[in-house]
Formats: structure tokens, sequence, C-alpha cells
């Protein structure tokens, strides 16, 4: 490993993630990333567990997703065990999936069935009950190393702050676009009813509970069709 090199292709993604414009575009650097720098690296992806519901975020091949529906239909696999994990375990590397995998005996060989060789994964964040994992694969058994290994936790930790800010950013931006819609809304009300600001969100809320609606999704309809039937 050239790690002079590493290093500044290291610090080149890193100014390329803040520099995305979306969730979704920092995503697909992060995943496009672990492709250039993870020596043996032949796909990746970013797997967000939630209970045991999986979703498969940024693949680079059609490989990350169906590994990760296997996991999902089987209720087993390694990020099943990070998310659950009491040591803070926060990365695993699996070297050869031609071998006997006892911790994941229906997963592994599934696994092999797909094309994975070996694979490696690195915790990204865990918030309430769910959890985000960059995971990468080879075709070949016995890709990775202890180098491998520690390439791929220092992109995760550059990607692990990146992610963190992209979601930020665009949790503000949705709640401010959130509060200006319910706005409207409430001025809409008000002038059509003669209603104060206060009965005006009353009637927004009752109607969203009432409905098992979203309240945005209820002001979003208020300001398309009109007041409240």
């Amino acid at each position: 490993m050239d790690w002079a090199r590493f290093a500044q292709q290291l610090a080149s993604m890193a100014r390329d993630l803040l520099a995305q414009e979306s969730v979704d575009a920092t995503l697909a650097r992060i995943t496009a990333s672990a492709t250039e720098l993870v020596e043996g690296c032949d796909a990746a992806g970013i797997l967000v567990l939630r209970g045991k519901e999986v979703r498969t975020l940024a693949p680079t091949n059609q490989l990350v997703v169906d590994s990760d529906r296997l996991q999902e239909r089987l209720g087993e696999g390694p990020c099943f065990d990070v998310a659950q994990a009491e040591n803070d375990e926060r990365v695993f590397r699996i070297r050869d999936f031609t071998r006997p995998q006892p911790r994941w005996p229906a997963y592994a060989p599934a696994a092999h069935r797909l094309g994975v060789g070996s694979m490696m994964g690195f915790l990204l964040y865990t918030e309430d009950e769910e959890l985000g994992a960059l995971n990468v694969y080879s075709h070949r058994p016995g890709a990775f190393t202890e180098v491998g290994e520690l390439a791929g936790w220092l992109l995760a930790s550059h990607a692990a702050v990146a992610f963190s800010s992209a979601r930020t950013q665009t949790q503000l931006e949705q709640a401010v676009a959130t509060r200006h819609v319910i706005g409207e809304a409430m001025g809409i009300l008000m002038g059509g009813h003669q209603l104060t600001e206060e009965q005006a969100f009353g009637v927004l809320r009752r109607y969203s509970q009432e409905n098992n609606v979203k309240l945005r999704e209820v002001a979003r309809r208020v300001c398309e069709e009109g007041p409240l039937s």
C-alpha cells in the first residue's frame, strides 16, 4: 500500500464528499470511493437496517443488493451482528466465503453462490433503532487483508462525518420547507374560514390525527386543493 498516495486520494475524496449537493450524491460518492481506494474491492454499498428491515443505498453492483436482500430474508448476516453487538463492534472482515462460517450457516454459502468471495463492513452510524453500514465485496476469497481493513476503516470514518453532515443539512431543509407549507396552509384556512392562527393550526392537526396523515401532507393538500372538506 502506497500510504502517501492513499492519503492524497482520501483528502480529495473528503473534499468531494462535502461538495455534494444531496444525501444521495454523497452516498454514491462514498461507495464509488470504496471501489477506488480499498484494494480488492469489486463492489460496495450502504446497508441501512431498522429492526429487521433492510434498505440498500448507492450500490455499485447488483451483487450488493442481492446480498442485502439475502441477509434480510434469512434474518442473519454480518450486518445483523453489528447491529446487535454489545461490544461496540464497528468493523467486520470475512476472509473467505469458500470456507464454513459458523456464525452465518445460512447466509455464507448462499452469499458465496451469489459470487461473494470475501467481504468487509464498517459501521457508519447508529441512531435510535437504525444502523447504517458501508459494505465492500470482492469476488475473490482472501482479497481483503489487514491493510485493506485499515484503508476501509479510514475511508468509512471520513464517510461517516460527510454522511452525517449531509443528513443534517437535508433534515434542516425539510424542516424549513415543512414550516413554509404549513404556514401557507394556515393562511388559506384563516382567510377562507375567518380563523385565528391557533384555530387554523388546530384544524390541520386534528385532520392529521384523525386520518393518520402527516401534518406536512395535510398542509400540502390544502395548498393545492383548498380548505379541507
